[in-house]
């Protein structure tokens, strides 16, 4: 029994700057079934404003509040404690950090800082850390797609040199985080056990879904997914579909009443 849904957005919604063939119509099928859907995306190098632009330029009407980033989840984590920030992000993520800071304690911040990550500025992210800042990393993600349709190093490896370095672990507050997962199945007025996911990444999206609680987690063989993915992750995906239409017919199949 499926009462809502939550999507992934890059390599599930679209690539780049175009919508997956028939992913818009499935997000719409998803919601004319009275199924409660929220995006949930570990994309940090794109401001949530930025976001929200291009699914609605793709058809989509996404509201604010159905749309779940860990750069939002990391705000309400310093806003909370009132920390100043040292950040470790790409500069297009940055509006989504503007107007924190001046804490007495300090939060680093790693997201997906691409050329930013040089030696230079890890080594101050590790001074700062050493010195007893709050460690968050806004995902841990191994791979992305990247423009050319190859797989790129994510900042997964550059969070886990940090840990090394600093004999620390960071606060994960995108996918898998349970908390994240939590948050957008609250939103959705779910209890976990009766949501479904839907991602590209079966590490991340789709193990980490399982694990978190999630009654189902759906593997779709578009984006960054590679043969054999649903093979080395554990828990096993509930269900590996061709792409974002097979995944909403396989949903609304097994929709609550």
């Amino acid at each position: 029994m499926i009462n809502g849904v939550l999507l992934d957005l890059s390599g599930v919604i679209y690539e780049g700057d175009h919508a997956l063939p028939g992913a818009v119509d499935a997000v719409a099928r998803l919601r004319a079934a009275g199924l409660p859907v929220r995006f949930l995306t570990n994309t940090t190098r794109s401001s949530k404003r930025v976001l929200l632009e291009r699914l609605r330029s793709l058809g989509l009407d996404v509201a604010a509040d159905e749309l779940f980033t860990p750069a939002a989840a990391a705000r309400a984590w310093i806003e909370g404690r009132g920390l100043s920030l040292h950040l470790l992000i790409h500069p297009d993520l940055e509006d989504d950090f503007l107007g924190l800071g001046g804490g007495k304690g300090a939060a680093v911040v790693v997201g997906d800082a691409g050329r930013a990550f040089t030696y230079d500025t890890m080594n101050r992210a590790f001074r700062a850390l050493a010195g007893g800042a709050d460690f968050l990393a806004l995902a841990t993600n191994r791979t992305f797609e990247d423009e050319d349709g190859e797989l790129s190093l994510d900042a997964g490896a550059f969070v886990a040199a940090l840990e090394y370095a600093t004999r620390r672990q960071a606060v994960v507050l995108g996918k898998p985080s349970e908390a994240f997962f939590s948050a957008a199945t609250r939103s959705a007025g779910c209890p976990a056990a009766q949501a479904a996911m839907v991602g590209d990444d079966a590490e991340m999206d789709v193990a980490g879904a399982l694990a978190a609680g999630l009654g189902h987690g759906i593997l779709v063989r578009t984006g960054k997914y590679r043969h054999g993915a649903e093979t080395v992750v554990d828990p096993r995906p509930t269900a590996v579909v061709d792409d974002m239409a097979a995944a909403a017919d396989w949903i609304l199949q097994r929709r609550a009443s």
